[in-house]
């Protein structure tokens, strides 16, 4: 039992020196640790951490920097739509315009052609009159200076006047 006894003192000894030399290296770790590579560890700790905020404001910048590229690109193209529907829309109305222009100088044209040939028609029926009236002097002179030199019976009379008419036809 004493053997029990020295050994359970000489255990207490022995784990309590064992705890003491293992508190002693631990420390020394944590010195050496702290002293060599704390420093290090938490620099690339820091380093990255870093990183990935500067990567993260890149990318938000990255997709502010979109969105408003997307939103410009938007404007231009409906001022684009825009533009052109006003081109369009004014092309139509020249169109038109011109359209319109056109009937009316033809209608223009037109009125003007039936004034001239209702002119033209008009001084031929003048002139038609004219001749008649010569024609119908002529004639009357013509069948007075007959009647005159002969006294016509009444058979006479129309068959001078037939051969007049017909002589006035073939002319």
């Amino acid at each position: 039992m004493l053997n029990g006894i020295l050994l359970a003192g000489a255990s207490e000894q022995l784990a309590l020196g064992n705890l003491v030399f293992v508190l002693l290296s631990f420390v020394v770790l944590l010195f050496f640790i702290g002293k060599f590579a704390w420093k290090p560890v938490v620099k690339i700790m820091q380093d990255r951490a870093d990183k990935i905020a500067n990567d993260l404001d890149s990318a938000e910048q990255a997709k502010s920097e979109a969105e408003q590229l997307a939103e410009k690109r938007t404007a231009e193209l409906q001022a684009t739509q825009a533009q052109a529907t006003t081109i369009i829309n004014n092309a139509k109305e020249t169109a038109d315009q011109r359209g319109e222009d056109i009937i009316a100088e033809a209608k223009q044209n037109a009125d003007s052609l039936k004034v001239k040939a209702n002119a033209e028609i008009d001084q031929e029926r003048v002139e038609a009159m004219a001749s008649v009236k010569n024609d119908v002097a002529e004639l009357s002179v013509s069948i007075a200076q007959k009647i005159i030199q002969k006294e016509l019976k009444l058979d006479d009379q129309k068959a001078l006047i037939d051969a007049y008419i017909g002589e006035l036809e073939a002319k």
